[in-house]
Parts: structure tokens; sequence; C-alpha cells
């Protein structure tokens, strides 16, 4: 029995000599992939130099004006465009209001910016290329911001009479496709897709009854 607790009591004070001994150790050193400590954290005090030292001057104006005309003269090789849009263009890259006012005033007096012939060559276009009616050529100008009275002047030099016969030929060549539908279903198809194009009432109408006149129109089931 004495043996046995002396073993017992020698096998406890190996157990807390192994058990201080692992408290005192040193640290083993980090792996690869171990954790960061403390030790290893950039506390941001380090000084690594002046931010502001990249920092780029401010434009002078006249390199914000030069700027401007890259940006108008680019973008009118594109395509053409009102006063509004190249003003807005020129806004969304920074440049201060002084200098987008003075490069659209120097567009409008070198006539590269003329709402009244942009107006005039979209109405052409929009009529006979699109086959858009009065309405629907109004509310592309104005979704354009074209001047107000470039506007009213352009659609001033449409012709009733050109916008009927325009209607009837988009109506005949739209009536075969309504073969399938009965004689009341057609017309309301094609009057509500001559709608959709922007044309009056009166226009409709005459353009769908001479779209559908026997012999002419769709054979209806």
């Amino acid at each position: 029995m004495q043996k046995m607790r002396l073993l017992v009591e020698a096998a406890e004070a190996e157990k807390a000599a192994q058990a201080k001994n692992s408290r005192t150790a040193a640290p083993k050193r980090a792996g690869r992939f171990a954790p960061i400590t403390d030790s290893f954290v950039d506390d941001g005090d380090t000084d690594d130099g002046d931010d502001n030292d990249d920092e780029l001057p401010p434009e002078s104006a006249e390199e914000q004006a030069a700027r401007a005309e890259n940006v108008s003269m680019a973008a009118l090789t594109r395509k053409g465009m009102s006063s509004w849009e190249m003003a807005e263009k020129l806004r969304a890259r920074d440049l201060d209001e002084e200098i987008v006012l003075n490069e659209i005033d120097r567009l409008e007096r070198v006539a590269l910016l003329d709402d009244r012939e942009l107006a005039d060559t979209l109405v052409r276009t929009l009529q006979d290329r699109k086959g858009l009616g009065r309405s629907g050529i109004t509310a592309e100008l104005r979704r354009r911001h074209i001047d107000p009275n470039a506007i009213e002047e352009a659609l001033d030099a449409l012709d009733t009479d050109d916008e009927l016969v325009r209607a009837t030929e988009i109506a005949i060549k739209r009536a075969p496709q309504l073969r399938s539908f009965d004689d009341v279903t057609a017309k309301r198809r094609l009057s509500a897709f001559l709608m959709r194009k922007g044309y009056s009432g009166s226009i409709i109408s005459a353009a769908v009854t001479a779209a559908l006149l026997p012999g002419r129109g769709p054979r209806f089931r």
C-alpha cells in the first residue's frame, strides 16, 4: 500500500511539473498560414510620406476649356446634338459651369450646335425613315430637349397631305399581317398601330379606310 501511494504521488508530481513546463516554454514559431497576432498588425502610425504628394494640381481655366472642346468635337463626330444634350455631356465630365456655358456659346456661334437645323433634320428623318406622325415626332424632339421655338418651326413645315400619304402607305404595308382577323379587329389593330406612331385621329381613319378597301386590303375570315 505504501509503495502504491508513493507511485501515485510521484505520478502526480511529474504531471504537475509537465504542466508548469508547458506554461513557461518558449512559443513556437508561427507557420506560413498562422493567424496574424497583434505583433504583426500595422497600427497605422508608420510614416509613409505625405498623401497629398500624389494629388494632381487643379485644372486651370485654359485646360478645362481645351478639354471641353475635345469632348464636344468628339461627340459631334458621332451624331448631331441639341445644345441641351451637349451641355449635359460636358457637365458629366466635371467641368465648371462657366466652362460648359462658354463651350456651348462657342459651338452655337460657329453653327456646330443649331437646334433649328437639328429639328428640321429630325422631322424629315422621323417621318421618312420611321414613319412617325406629328405627335410622335413632337415627342421625340421634346425628349431630346430641342429648343421649343425650333420644334414649333420644324413642325410647321409638315404638310398634312404628306402625312396622310405616308400613313396610308404604312397602313397598306401593315394590312396583310392582319388577314387572319375579322374586319372589326383588323381595323382596331391597324388604327392602334398608326396611333402609336403619332398620327392624328382623322389621318388614321382615312389611312385605315384606304388600306382596307375591297381588293386592296386582306381578305378577312
